[in-house]
């Protein structure tokens, strides 16, 4: 037996959960992703959601609606005559007429441990804010924004030094597998729905561009839960005067270090800044234009010395 499924999702992240229902056997009759968007340097080449190219290799027909607005695009949505829809990073909120579109409802892949960090940036924020840990939830989707009923739970720790990057790899692969468990439990009539509280919830907003400078006034802890929560992408950046030139420089690793200074001073010629309080040490970096290098080999072409201030 196979569940007839829907499968929703747009970003890298989504796509191991689809190939691993596929490789479950069940039988994805559509994959509905976003519109192909505009890529390349001068964007002007369409390119397909990572979610579309990888259906596409399994041989799945890919929808790309805009939206559910226009009634034939609802109606081909349900005389797909599917079991369930399932949700990962889609990147729409559905209207009722989906939700309710297959004969078991629609059931959702989030990154975080709901009701903390509702929303479009789960990962991110739970790094940012320090948390020590995550995980990813199984829920059937209601009208709200990640409010419906959890189906199932599996827990993620977050490192001290963890990026956004490895948490949103090993987030995925944890998805893939619990939403498999889930699909089965679905198809035998036994999987569990535990209505969520609202105690302790918090909304995890789309980061802005305006969030990713670095501010080394802040506590140092602060500072590397910033950077870390921002990498690889967007990135969190500072400036630097660089022979005679202002010169963007993006973070892409770092660590807790001692030290104290006026904060953004260099404190030695290993990459430690003075934070508000406390210190930070970066140990991957990316210039504006160029390719992410570990401190070392940063360090040969830009020379941030001892003293300098940068911010």
């Amino acid at each position: 037996m196979s569940l007839r499924i829907i499968f929703m999702g747009t970003p890298d992240f989504s796509v191991a959960v689809l190939k691993a229902l596929h490789e479950a056997g069940h039988e994805i009759v559509a994959v509905y992703s976003q519109p192909p968007r505009p890529a390349g340097r001068r964007g002007l080449e369409l390119t397909p959601s990572p979610v579309h190219r990888a259906a596409e290799a399994l041989g799945i027909p890919v929808l790309t609606p805009l939206n559910f607005k226009q009634a034939e695009d609802v109606e081909r949505f349900r005389a797909l005559s599917a079991d369930v829809a399932v949700v990962v990073a889609y990147g729409l909120l559905l209207p009722e007429s989906i939700l309710t579109g297959t004969r078991l409802g629609c059931y959702n892949g989030h990154a975080s441990l709901l009701p903390r960090w509702r929303g479009a940036a789960p990962i991110q924020r739970a790094i940012i804010a320090g948390d020590s840990e995550t995980g990813m939830m199984v829920m059937k989707m209601d009208k709200g924004l990640d409010t419906g009923p959890v189906a199932a739970t599996a827990r993620v720790a977050i490192g001290e030094n963890t990026t956004a990057g490895e948490l949103h790899d090993a987030l995925s692969e944890t998805g893939a597998r619990l939403m498999v468990e889930a699909m089965a439990k679905l198809e035998r009539a036994d999987l569990p729905l535990t209505p969520q509280s609202d105690n302790g919830a918090r909304y995890a907003a789309k980061i802005g561009k305006d969030e990713t400078r670095i501010d080394f006034s802040k506590a140092a802890e602060d500072v590397h839960n910033h950077m870390r929560g921002l990498s690889p992408f967007p990135g969190a950046w500072f400036e630097a005067e660089i022979g005679g030139k202002v010169e963007r420089i993006k973070v892409l690793h770092s660590e807790l270090a001692s030290g104290s200074a006026v904060a953004g001073t260099v404190l030695d010629d290993n990459l430690a800044i003075a934070c508000g309080s406390g210190a930070v040490r970066l140990t991957r970096l990316q210039k504006a234009g160029g390719k992410p290098l570990d401190a070392e080999e940063f360090l040969r072409g830009t020379p941030l010395i001892h003293g300098m201030k940068v911010g």
